[in-house]
């Protein structure tokens, strides 16, 4: 009998140690479970992840490319200005030494004309000086003409080359004594067109005070010249009343 009972009680024993260790068992499948569904979840995240680095890389790339693009383009288009200001640099100096040439010539002309007259030189020789010092005074006027012409180029592309290189920085300077007026007004698309243009000394993206008897009206900003008028844009927040035919303008940033 009391082999018996041993042989239940240790039966109980093997029953109970064979349940904990199933226990302990299915615990530990329940944690593997659970990790490897985390491991699982934190890899297509991961992947997830890299897929969506590597599209923001591709755009990055690209964005790139886009800005060395134009930043060479950039620096062409300032080597050609600069080139362009040179040689338009050159020119009107040539010009002004053949100006001097051409006055000195005029001015020996008149003394020599002088000196014909006092000793009594005939007419027809002084006509002929008179004829010479009328066509170098023409010479004289066409050069100082084809000066002014090629300073106003050379000032558009000084302008022109400063605004690449001086980015939202740059402000374009009118001469100081540049004074005009508005001839027309488009409410709708809010620009003037002005009575002074290239020959005057406008520049593209000039800015220029709007006023009247007195009192300013708005500030605009040239966008188009020509060589007897300028079409410019109001600039937003600085708009105090409708600007109107006969108003005047002058340089927001004049020429010291």
């Amino acid at each position: 009998m009391l082999i018996r009972i041993s042989l239940i009680i240790a039966l109980v024993a093997g029953l109970a140690s064979a349940g904990l260790n199933l226990f302990q068992v299915r615990s530990k499948l329940e944690t593997v479970k659970a990790d490897r569904n985390a491991e699982r979840a934190a890899k297509e995240q991961a992947l997830t992840d890299l897929a969506a680095t590597r599209q923001q890389l591709d755009q990055t790339t690209g964005q790139l490319k886009k800005a060395q693009t134009e930043l060479a383009a950039a620096q062409k288009e300032r080597e050609q200005a600069v080139a362009t200001a040179e040689a338009q640099t050159r020119r009107a100096n040539q010009l002004a030494d053949e100006l001097n040439k051409t006055r000195q010539e005029r001015d020996n002309a008149q003394a020599e004309l002088a000196a014909w007259n006092a000793l009594g030189i005939p007419v027809q020789q002084v006509k002929e000086v008179v004829a010479l010092n009328r066509r170098l005074l023409e010479q004289v006027e066409v050069q100082k003409e084809e000066i002014q012409t090629l300073l106003r180029a050379n000032a558009r592309l000084t302008n022109e080359l400063a605004r690449l290189l001086g980015g939202g920085d740059f402000v374009v300077r009118l001469p100081a004594q540049l004074r005009g007026k508005v001839v027309a007004y488009d409410p709708k698309w809010e620009f003037v067109v002005l009575d002074i243009g290239e020959d005057n000394g406008v520049l593209e993206y000039g800015e220029l005070l709007v006023s009247r008897n007195g009192q300013l009206v708005a500030k605009v900003v040239v966008r188009t010249v020509e060589k007897k008028r300028a079409i410019a844009n109001l600039v937003p927040g600085w708009k105090l009343g409708e600007p109107l035919e006969g108003d005047e303008v002058i340089p927001a940033h004049p020429a010291s």
